[in-house]
């Protein structure tokens, strides 16, 4: 795919991966809505992308994934002023397992809401013209992350989701590609909270196993994970595939078909 004037909405976008991503997109030529909850970074972005790329390329709009109206209203926005969407990054996420029901409204919620919503307007049916909707989900999207059972949850069913829709999508000749990425953990603020009790909770004893993890493995520039992103977006092949990456490389993540070649153990009922 070539991304020169494509219109591209990013969630999250303010800081962290999603200003990776909304920066590697504008590079390759695109036009990057920003969606963001905090309206004084996403201010404070816009002004410094308006000096480097020009004012046209971007907009910034302040918005909760997790309110229907907020999301719903803020995509018809985008789609009066750009005229369409090309390409949606679901990246807002959080770690919060004291407050888990805002975890599970922003991490899964968002995404599902945000995907919903955006094929009302790429589809092809609709008149849409297609395009690739990429999830951010995580390694704890692959395996647990013990100190934080519910972003576990939360990251299992962006895979899941995304991988059904994504069926969905080809079945219904949406022309919708869809994809997961699964990074390690990076240096964003998302990882300052990884060792807060406020964010973890009291009931759980594990909080070092994180700074353990990170001395045995260490963690991810935001840029080496948006050059990940890049290669879901630009890559027509690829379609309801897991791109997971970590300090040793990115890999596709390879699932067993429904039923079949699925490692088992036998156990007997009787």
């Amino acid at each position: 795919m070539d991304l020169k004037d494509k219109v591209c909405v990013v969630t999250g976008a303010a800081q962290g991966l999603g200003r990776s991503f909304v920066e590697i997109l504008l590079r390759n030529g695109a036009k990057v809505a920003l969606i963001d909850v905090n309206k004084s970074l996403g201010d404070e972005l816009k002004s410094t992308l308006d000096q480097e790329y020009g004012r046209d390329r971007t907009e910034f709009y302040t918005a909760d994934v997790s309110s229907e109206e907020d999301f719903k209203g803020v995509l018809e926005k985008i789609v009066g002023t750009f005229g369409r969407i090309d390409i949606l990054c679901n990246n807002a996420g959080i770690i919060n397992e004291k407050h888990w029901e805002k975890t599970i409204a922003i991490n899964l919620g968002g995404v599902v809401r945000g995907t919903y919503l955006a094929l009302e307007h790429m589809k092809k049916e609709n008149s849409g013209n297609g395009g690739v909707i990429v999830n951010i989900s995580s390694m704890a999207g692959l395996g647990p992350l013990p100190m934080a059972p519910i972003y576990t949850a939360t990251k299992h069913g962006v895979v899941g989701f995304s991988r059904a829709m994504a069926a969905v999508s080809k079945l219904a000749n949406y022309g919708v590609r869809i994809n997961v990425l699964c990074p390690w953990f990076v240096k964003t603020s998302l990882l300052s909270v990884m060792s807060s009790e406020e964010h973890i909770g009291s009931f759980f004893p594990l909080k070092g196993i994180a700074d353990t993890m990170l001395e045995n493995h260490g963690c991810l520039e935001a840029d080496v994970v948006a050059k990940a992103f890049l290669v879901l977006v630009k890559d027509e092949s690829k379609n309801g595939d897991v791109l997971m990456i970590d300090p040793e490389g990115a890999a596709f993540v390879s699932f067993p078909e429904r039923g079949k070649n699925m490692p088992s153990t036998p156990v007997s009922l009787e």
